[in-house]
């Protein structure tokens, strides 16, 4: 039984947002319209990925993360499609790994890091900062002492009784501060914290909790350097629950908006982008008039659906997506 235990302070506001977490999550869990769920899954994900690389400096957008998933030709640095075919590959095993199992983070780590780096799958061998743009914030305790700090983190995994909430975050913070391995850390950081929470609730397997500590990259990083300052994982914790807590929000369908059985159906057809002339072929229509006045200006109007050249809205290369709202409806 391990003895080591993390140093973390429970505050009031941890408190607060664990209690709105739960309740988050339990209204996630009675949706259960599986069409829906599939699709947000699958757009989830995507978002995950491309939240996760572009910490990282990764350029390609969930557009061409898209294609790459659907086994498409992407003109993109080879070593960022890299990226992102590891990342896929590695969310593909996601279901068969334990949180608590070193073991498996080596696996993720090797098919994560494959082809990227030479240590794969191994902790490091030499020192190593974290890095927040060009400055470092924190120099990594030494190699040598990385397999005994895993360890010893592992054993504290397995045996608290912290909330999975808490638990999680304290465990991704402790993780930075180790950085294991020789690159990929942050990755593997936020990769595992999902794991955890995957593993108390499962639909946390598919929410977008990258996207949004992408969007607040500058408070990851100072929520890290302010833990480390403190010798106090909580403001790490407190800003990993407000990310938790947002995912959740933008995750969590709402009651569905009252739309005419038109705009239902062009909804439906939707599969990322697509041009004016595919809608109408989906929906197996031939007057443009028709389609634009009783399908695609309503979906416009009513906000479900957007266009991908905004400020030209009579391009030739126009398409259409669908937004959150689309989404949440479709």
């Amino acid at each position: 039984m391990s003895t080591y235990h993390p140093p973390y302070t429970i505050t009031e506001e941890i408190l607060n947002r664990v209690a709105a977490l739960s309740e988050a999550i339990g209204r996630l869990s009675v949706f259960t319209d599986q069409a829906r769920v599939l699709r947000l899954r699958r757009i989830n994900r995507v978002r995950t990925i491309h939240g996760s690389l572009a910490i990282e400096g990764n350029t390609l957008s969930e557009a061409q993360i898209t294609a790459i998933l659907e086994g498409k030709r992407v003109i993109a640095p080879p070593r960022e499609v890299q990226e992102v075919k590891n990342a896929l590959a590695v969310y593909d095993r996601f279901s068969e790994w334990h949180p608590a199992a070193e073991k498996d983070l080596l696996e993720a780590h090797r098919i994560l890091m494959s082809s990227l780096i030479d240590e794969i799958g191994c902790y490091r061998r030499g020192g190593v900062g974290v890095m927040a743009g060009q400055e470092v914030i924190h120099m990594a305790p030494p190699a040598e002492r990385v397999p005994l700090l895993m360890a010893d983190l592992f054993g504290w995994l397995a045996a608290t009784d912290a909330h999975p909430l808490i638990a999680s975050s304290v465990f991704h913070y402790e993780f930075e501060f180790i950085h294991p391995f020789a690159d990929g850390n942050g990755r593997m950081g936020r990769l595992w914290q999902s794991l955890i929470l995957a593993r108390w609730k499962a639909e946390f397997a598919d929410i977008p909790v990258e996207s949004l500590i992408f969007e607040h990259q500058a408070e990851y990083y100072q929520a890290l350097r302010e833990s480390t300052q403190q010798a106090d994982s909580a403001p790490f914790i407190i800003f990993m629950l407000r990310m938790i807590q947002e995912a959740l929000e933008t995750s969590t369908p709402q009651v569905a908006p009252q739309v005419t059985p038109q705009v239902g159906e062009l909804l439906a057809m939707i599969q990322g982008e697509m041009s004016r002339e595919d809608l109408q072929n989906a929906l197996g229509l031939s007057d443009r008039k028709s389609f634009r006045d009783r399908y695609l200006k309503p979906a416009l109007d009513g906000g479900f659906i957007e266009m991908t050249i905004a400020d030209k809205p009579n391009s030739r290369l126009q398409k259409y997506r669908l937004t959150d709202k689309g989404l949440h409806f479709s």
